[in-house]
């Protein structure tokens, strides 16, 4: 038996590892996250991807708003929560910084949330309420 115990002890301590890094992917939040980085970037073609069929002229529209200004990314953190009809909610934390001509304005992410759908076999932005 004691022969056996160093690998015991390596094998529990191995589940114990993997167990810790089992934590679930939340991919409509990421999807979200990608937009919002797409719109600051400025990346049109990624904006459109992204989106929805029926919410990609807003995206595009939103996106056109920013190309003046310099933007920039603050504190993005998102979470989605499914609805009991199954609709799909993402609540991002963090804001949006925008700069023209020294001055600086701020969008807060959290006063938005996010509407998500699955198109595709794909999560994809579909607007916001």
């Amino acid at each position: 038996m004691h022969k056996y115990r160093p690998m015991l002890l390596f094998t529990l301590a191995l589940l114990l590892l993997l167990a810790a890094c089992g934590k679930a992917v939340d991919a409509p939040a990421l999807v979200v996250e990608e937009y919002l980085t797409s719109l600051v970037e400025k990346n049109a073609e990624r904006v459109s991807a992204l989106s929805c069929a029926a919410w990609e002229p807003q995206a595009l529209m939103e996106l056109d708003s920013f190309q003046a200004v310099q933007t920039s990314l603050e504190g993005m953190a998102c979470t989605s929560t499914t609805g009991e009809d199954g609709s799909i909610s993402v609540y991002c934390a963090g804001k949006i910084m925008a700069s023209y001509n020294g001055e600086d304005m701020e969008f807060d992410l959290s006063i938005r949330t996010f509407l998500v759908v699955e198109e595709g076999g794909d999560y994809l932005v579909c607007g916001y309420k």
